[in-house]
This record gives structure tokens, sequence and C-alpha cells, in this order.
């Protein structure tokens, strides 16, 4: 099964701007697809066999196994999506950076989205993911444009905010978030963001009240520049795309295990094992 990284393009990166394809063992395989509509590509679902990714350009498309585009959104005005997720009512659910908030969509990509936050909920969303018991947790950091605040919200089925769940952590920077096999909240983080001498670590936060719990960073040998997409593959391991590659984590103990993707001028958004 390929490792697939979004990799960034334009203002946001060197990077080749296409979804790309790697062996599990790291050597780069090639575009995933060829599709002109993948345009500086940023977050990634799979349902139902289909591969849902954001593409530049205001649009959602999905994928088959082959690379082929059979949904297309169309162009959504404004939409500028970053993250993605299944939630538990099957729906396709998209961070909009230009409403701050998330878009639900139906998995045709046939009828319009529905936002399922209030808009301009945080200042930049940067990842978001389901609890088991159905809690949102979403993740707001640093835009591009210097602004914004370094937080993470919770909100309950009903989308009413958990003021009982905070990550008090003066280091916490995220980049995405995703939920553990445990079901505590795991982020990618970078702090200060976008600062040459930034610390960037994977940190864990307890699901019931949001304290921090444990920090995992790099080894010192490992480049874990820019961290951004978390996923853990079928081998149980947390995988982290990054500038210039992807890193491996073993959850369990905390401990990196390096670089398994390693290509210069990538600049990873959103990984997945897919195919």
């Amino acid at each position: 099964m390929p490792l697939l990284v979004t990799s960034a393009s334009g203002m946001n990166g060197a990077g080749y701007g296409k979804l790309l394809a790697f062996n599990p063992n790291g050597p780069l395989l090639g575009p995933f697809t060829d599709d002109t509509r993948v345009s500086d590509p940023r977050g990634l679902g799979a349902d139902g066999g289909l591969l849902y990714l954001n593409s530049g350009g205001d649009r959602i498309l999905a994928l088959d196994g082959n690379g082929r585009v059979v949904r297309d959104s169309g162009v959504i005005a404004g939409l500028n999506p970053g993250g993605g997720d299944f939630g538990p009512d099957g729906r396709y659910y998209v961070g909009s950076r230009s409403l701050r908030t998330i878009v639900a969509f139906a998995p045709t990509l046939a009828s319009p989205g529905e936002s399922v936050l209030p808009p301009a909920v945080v200042p930049f969303p940067r990842g978001f993911a389901f609890g088991n018991d159905g809690t949102l947790f979403l993740a707001s950091s640093i835009g591009p444009d210097g602004e914004g605040d370094n937080t993470i919200l919770a909100f309950d089925p009903e989308r009413r905010i958990l003021p009982s769940w905070k990550a008090v952590d003066a280091e916490l920077s995220p980049l995405d978030l995703i939920i553990a096999p445990n079901g505590n909240v795991l982020v990618s983080s970078e702090h200060p963001f976008g600062a040459p001498d930034a610390i960037t670590t994977i940190r864990e936060y307890d699901r019931i009240g949001g304290h921090l719990i444990r920090v995992s960073a790099p080894d010192p040998l490992t480049s874990f520049g820019s961290p951004r997409g978390l996923r853990f593959g079928p081998d149980g391991k947390l995988y982290c795309a990054a500038q210039n590659g992807v890193v491996a984590f073993d959850f369990a103990t905390g401990k990196c295990l390096g670089t398994v993707v390693n290509l210069a001028g990538l600049y990873g958004q959103a990984v997945i094992f897919f195919g």
C-alpha cells in the first residue's frame, strides 16, 4: 500500500504542488495523479475506496485507486480548504481557512457544504478530529500573515463549546490534530511558528480535561522542519508529513523512528496510506 503525501506549492513552500506516492520504505514512485485540478493540495481523507483531496482553487476532489478523479465539488468560492476528515455522520469535513470554520460535505460532493461551527470561530484553523464520543476538537494557530492564536477548542456533539476542556501549554503552536488510539488528542507543533530556531514536537493531551501528557521530539539526526499532517499507519506507527520528508514515531513509547521519506523540496501537508 503506497504512502501518499500532499506537497504544497507557491508562496507556501518550495514543494511540488502535487499528490505524491512513495513506497512505504521511502522511494518516490511519482505523482499519484496528473489531473490538473490538483493544485497546491492540502488535506486528505479516505472512505469507501475513494481518496478525498482538498485542492487549491477552492475545490474538493475524490480519486479512485488509480488516481482518476471520479467526483469533483467544482469551485466553491472562498472555501480555501485546509485539513480534511470524515465525521461520525459519514460526511467529509473540511477546515476553511478563509471562513475560519469547518464545513461538511456529503460524500457525493454534489451538494453545497454546511458550516457546522459559527463563522470565524477561530482565527486560523489548523487541524481537527472527532473523538470517540463525538467531541469535535479544533486546533487554531498562527496564519501566514502572522495573525492568530495557539489553542485547541472542544465542542460537544451538539457543537457547543466545552469550557471544561482546555489545553494549557505555553509551548503549543499546533499545525495538525488527530485522535490517538487511546482517545487522546495529538498535535504536531512548531513553536514559535515560522521561527528559524522553532522547537518542533508531537504533543499529546488528555481527552477528558486537556492537560499535557507527553511531548515527543525528533532525535538529533532527524530533520523535522515545519511538521504538518499526522496519520497512523496500518503498522500502528505515527507518521508526520514535514518539510523535505515524512517522519515516523512509535506511539507506544513516543520514540522517534527517523525519516521514512526523504525528498528535497517536499513541503508535506497531509499523509495517508491508500491504494
